[in-house]
């Protein structure tokens, strides 16, 4: 009897994670708790260049590893984070900030798990809660680059941004002001700095799994911000799914071409757009979620093909099933535009101004693409966008939809709910002062109950979950922010947080803890 209420409490406390604090960050995994893991400077892991030497870098869960500078993991190199390693970058802004690179040909293995997720955040965070949503540009961000297709081909297409054109088929990431070959994307199609390459969707950068981005969106110079997550050309053969970007000043996740494809990826609290893509991205993508905060942060997703409308090949047109997220009253929830391609189905838009915003402002744009159906919105349900659940955007302000625009909009499985949905509570007020702790003073709901269902479903192709319901969580059943996310840790929304493991907050999970929650199994703590 003894050796069964053992194993019972070991499963427990295996499978839950301290959301009370996370000082305790990989116990499960045999980490120590985080105030007694030494420090290391990743420079001293890495030349005068900020290049790692080792043919691959280790980072193991018994120290603090501190982002010092711009990190690179080079061609043919390879990084491997353990779970429950957490990752401090230092505050350096402008052209130097502290960032991680995987480059061409480099790879990452950061195969964090749901009990012992990998972190990544300032080096004034302590990681015991009191370090505040509110906080922004505090590093750089997490960079992989890779050699997928983009439509860099021309550079009267460059635009305006900074990830620079810099020869056929090469791009300068975002982030970057100077050319620097580490932080180069795509192929060399001419070969202009060398022998000439071509694309490869398949090209692996590695596993990003289980990982927290947080703080970051260090600003290298004007409009020139690292992302939570910025990917370049990455290919299909690289694996994200379960992560997510925190407080970050610029976009969450932004895939400039590519072929990388991506699930279970969260964004909250963060200034500009949740989910970005440009120069022909063409990937798959399965439960992404977003929340703002009231005043930060701009759309949902946002949708561009090239800057300058070039009509460049090949265009953006990626897949994307079960989306949902939340706005502040502002800006548009899908924001479809440059000639953007693409398909979007069973996604929930909530509490932006404009639901779905699509342009036409040329004689080729995305209202020609949206009439030709090679850009689907379909069988998604808008609730409470303040000017329309759809508007089409001229030359100048969004402009509510009518007649046939309705009629098509509708006709293809799309609801606008009005105000409201059953079960379904998008309001959400956080503080970005004080106490991560404290800040929540309204929680979330996100999932609907009854189910909202779908006629559509996700193909089982290897990739997608075959499901029929709309929305990024299940109802009546474990959400996947569980345990590991910000969203746990600061109790966002309901259904998320189990009962903690460091019951007695000393910042270790040991039989004193076990002790303590003898008398409580099969109770929540939510």
């Amino acid at each position: 009897m003894f050796k069964k209420i053992v194993m019972s409490a070991a499963i427990v406390v295996a499978g839950t994670a301290s959301v009370s604090a996370q000082t305790n960050l990989g116990a499960a995994c045999g980490c120590p708790s985080i105030a007694s893991r030494p420090t290391v400077n990743m420079s001293t892991l890495a030349d005068g260049s900020g290049n790692l030497t080792a043919a691959n870098t280790v980072l193991t869960c018994d120290k603090k590893w501190i982002i010092n500078d711009k990190i690179f993991v080079g061609n043919g190199k390879s990084i491997t984070i353990q779970p429950g390693t957490a990752l401090f970058a230092t505050s350096t802004a402008g052209a130097n900030a502290d960032a991680l690179v995987i480059s061409r040909g480099g790879k990452i293995f950061a195969a964090g798990t749901e009990t012992c997720p990998i972190v990544f955040t300032a080096v004034s965070d302590p990681l015991d809660g009191t370090y505040s949503v509110g906080n922004q540009q505090q590093w750089g961000g997490l960079v992989l680059l890779g050699r997928a297709t983009n439509n860099l081909l021309s550079i009267a297409c460059n635009g305006p941004q900074a990830n620079a054109y810099q020869a056929n088929g090469i791009g300068l990431i975002e982030g970057f002001i100077a050319a620097d070959p580490r932080a180069y994307y795509g192929a060399d199609l001419a070969g202009t700095f060398g022998p000439a390459e071509t694309f490869d969707d398949n090209d692996n950068s590695g596993i990003v799994r289980y990982v927290s981005l947080r703080h970051g969106g260090a600003t290298a110079s004007t409009a020139n911000e690292l992302n939570g997550l910025t990917m370049g050309s990455v290919g299909r053969g690289t694996t994200i799914d379960h992560v997510e970007i925190v407080s970050n000043s610029d976009d969450g996740f932004e895939m400039f071409g590519g072929t990388v494809n991506l699930k279970y990826c969260a964004v909250q609290y963060n200034d500009d757009d949740a989910f970005d893509w440009d120069q022909g991205y063409r990937g798959k993508g399965q439960f992404w979620f977003a929340v703002k905060a009231s005043g930060r942060g701009d759309n949902g997703f946002e949708m561009d093909s090239d800057d300058n409308h070039c009509l460049q090949s090949p265009t953006s047109r990626p897949i994307v099933y079960n989306a949902t997220v939340i706005g502040d009253d502002t800006d548009a929830g899908l924001e479809a535009k440059e000639n953007t391609e693409g398909e979007i189905y069973n996604s929930i838009i909530a509490n932006y101004n404009q639901g779905l915003n699509i342009y036409n402002q040329f004689p080729a744009d995305v209202y020609t693409n949206w009439n030709a159906n090679s850009f689907k919105v379909q069988n998604c349900t808008f609730v409470s966008n303040a000017q329309s659940a759809l508007t089409i955007q001229p030359a100048g302000s969004p402009v509510t939809a009518t007649g046939g625009d309705v009629t098509k909009f509708t006709s293809e499985g799309n609801v606008d709910a009005g105000a409201s949905i059953p079960g379904f509570d998008f309001t959400v007020a956080v503080t970005l002062t004080g106490s991560a702790l404290t800040a929540v003073t309204d929680l979330y709901d996100v999932s609907p109950s009854p189910v909202l269902t779908s006629t559509i479903t996700a193909p089982s192709d290897g990739f997608f979950s075959p499901v029929n319901y709309r929305g990024a969580f299940a109802t009546n059943a474990p959400s996947w922010l569980n345990n590991w996310s910000y969203a746990a840790f600061i109790d966002a929304t309901n259904g998320l947080v189990p009962c903690p493991t460091d019951t007695n907050g000393d910042g270790v999970t040991n039989i004193t803890d076990f002790n303590a929650v003898l008398g409580a199994f099969g109770t929540t703590c939510d």
